[in-house]
C-alpha cells in the first residue's frame, strides 16, 4: 500500500510539473503532454440457481488514466494505470465453486492498482516502428477495444474473459506498423505462471500479477495481423505461443509446459449497425501433469488448484442497431431540422449477445470433464449514448451450464462507462 501510494504521489507530481512547465511555452496542438483515459461503473442483480443466495453487487469496475509524453517527432513515452474495483488490495471477495472435489470457499483480495503500460515508442516509418517496455499483449478483439463505448454489456465479452487475460499486459518489445490496410504486431515478452491455471479461467491467472516481480525465464511469441477496410470495419487474426512451465515460483516440474492460443476477430459499426465478433481456441501442454502438480501447492500461493483443461474453445457475436437513426434527418443541419430530429452524437442501440465458452474443452488423463464450465448465454440490453464519450448500458443475461441440474444462471445488470 505504501510503495502505490508512493508512486501514485510521484506520478502525479510530474503530471503537474508537466503542466506547469507546458503552460505557456506551447499551443494545445504542440503541447507533448497529454492524458486520457476511462471508467466503467455498473449494479449487478443474480438469479442463479447453483447459487441462489447470491448477493446483489455494485463493482467500480475499473478507472483507467493514460498520460502520454512526445519528446520529439520520433520518440514518445506511453502509460496506463488502472484502479481496479475501487480499491487497492484491502477489499475481498468470494469465490465458492472452484474446488478441487468438493465445495470450499476461498477469499482472496479485491482492489487493485495496475500499471497496465508503461513503454517508448519509437516511430520510424509507417512500415516498420518499435515499442519498449511493459505492453498490452495483442490478442483477441478486448486488447485493442477495451474501452466501454466498444462492447454492448456493461461487463466484457464472457467468452473472452473467462479464457485468456484482459486487458493482458506483459514487458518485453514489440515491433509494429501498417502496409497500406494491413496492421502487424510482433513481440516477445515474459511468459505465464502455470500454478495460476484452473478449471474456470483456464490461463487467465497464470497472468504473473502476485509477486513483485515477474519470473521471466521462458519467453513468449505473440503476433496479430488485422486488415482494415476502413477506420469501422476490421478482421483480424491474432496468436500467442510460450511454455509456462519455467515461469513458476519455484523450479518445480520437469516438463514443458507450452502454451498456443489462436484468435479470429473482426468489428463493422457503420452507420446505424453494429456488429462484432470473435473466434479464439488454447491448448496446453501436459494439462493432466500440470494439474496434479498443483493439486500439491501451498494455500500460501493464493491459487486454485483445480484441474486444468488441456484445451479451450470459446466465440461469440453480437449485433447491435440504433433506432434512433429512424427519428434522424439523413442531412442533420438547422435548414431540415424539425422537432422530430435527433442529433447525430446520440445514439440508442437495441443489441443481442451469443457466448460460447468451455474452459475444459478437451482432458488429459484422468481429468474429470466438468460440464459446469462449458457455457453459453444470450444476452440482450440497450446501450443508450448521450454523448460519443458517455454510455449508459443495461442488459440481461441467461446463462446455461452444461450439467443438468441447477444449470442457470441469470443476470440484470446496469451501469454506465465514459472515457476522456
Amino acid at each position: 500500500m505504501r510503495k502505490q501510494l508512493i508512486f501514485l504521489a510521484v506520478w502525479g507530481m510530474c503530471i503537474l510539473v508537466g503542466a506547469i512547465f507546458n503552460r505557456d511555452t506551447a499551443t494545445a496542438e504542440s503541447n507533448p503532454f497529454s492524458v486520457s483515459g476511462y471508467g466503467i461503473i455498473h449494479y449487478s442483480h443474480f438469479d442463479w440457481e447453483l447459487d441462489p443466495g447470491r448477493r446483489a453487487a455494485i463493482d467500480i469496475e475499473r478507472f483507467v488514466i493514460a498520460p502520454k509524453y512526445r519528446i520529439n517527432d520520433t520518440v514518445r513515452l506511453e502509460s496506463e494505470l488502472e484502479f481496479e474495483h475501487g480499491g487497492t488490495g484491502s477489499t475481498m471477495e468470494f469465490d465458492k465453486f472452484e474446488e478441487f472435489g468438493e465445495f470450499e470457499t476461498e477469499i482472496e483480495k479485491g482492489g487493485e492498482v495496475i500499471v497496465e503500460k508503461l513503454a517508448a515508442v519509437f516511430s520510424f516509418q509507417p512500415p516498420f516502428n518499435l515499442r519498449v517496455g511493459h505492453i498490452i499483449v495483442p490478442v483477441g478483439l478486448v486488447a485493442k477495444r477495451h474501452r466501454p463505448q466498444h462492447y454492448f454489456t456493461t461487463t466484457r465479452p464472457e467468452a473472452e474473459a473467462h479464457i485468456i487475460p484482459t486487458i493482458w499486459h506483459e514487458t518485453g518489445v514489440e515491433i509494429f506498423g501498417s502496409l497500406g490496410s494491413l496492421n502487424y504486431q510482433a513481440q516477445i515478452i515474459n511468459g505465464l505462471d502455470s500454478t495460476g491455471f484452473s478449471s474456470r479461467h483456464w490461463i487467465v491467472r497464470g497472468h504473473q500479477l502476485r509477486f513483485e516481480t515477474a519470473n521471466a525465464e521462458a519467453p513468449a511469441f505473440v503476433g496479430r495481423l488485422d486488415y482494415a477496410f476502413n477506420e469501422n470495419a476490421t478482421i483480424g487474426i491474432s496468436g500467442y505461443f510460450g511454455d509456462t512451465a519455467a515461469n513458476r515460483p519455484k523450479p518445480d516440474v520437469d516438463f514443458d509446459a507450452h502454451v498456443g492460443i489462436v484468435s479470429l476477430h473482426g468489428f463493422y459499426e457503420m452507420n446505424a449497425v453494429k456488429v462484432r465478433g470473435l473466434f479464439l481456441w488454447g491448448m496446453l501442454e501436459n494439462a493432466d501433469l500440470l494439474s496434479q502438480k498443483n493439486r500439491t501447492l501451498s494455500n500460501n500461493l493464493n491459487v486454485k488448484r483445480t484441474p486444468i483443461g488441456s484445451s479451450a474453445l470459446g466465440w461469440y457475436i453480437e449485433a447491435g442497431y440504433d433506432i434512433l437513426s429512424f427519428f434522424r434527418q439523413p442531412n442533420n443541419s438547422v435548414e431540415n431540422a424539425d422537432l422530430t430530429d435527433v442529433p447525430s452524437d446520440k445514439t440508442l442501440d437495441i443489441f443481442a449477445r451469443y457466448d460460447f465458452y468451455d474452459t475444459m474443452a478437451s482432458v488429459e488423463g484422468i481429468i474429470f470433464d466438468n460440464p459446469r464450465w462449458e457455457r453459453n448465454t444470450w444476452t440482450f440490453g440497450i446501450n443508450y449514448h448521450i454523448h460519443p464519450k458517455m454510455v449508459f448500458k443495461s442488459h440481461y443475461s441467461l446463462r446455461r451450464l452444461a450439467t443438468k441440474e441447477k444449470n442457470k444462471e441469470n443476470t440484470f445488470a446496469f451501469g454506465f462507462g465514459f472515457q476522456y
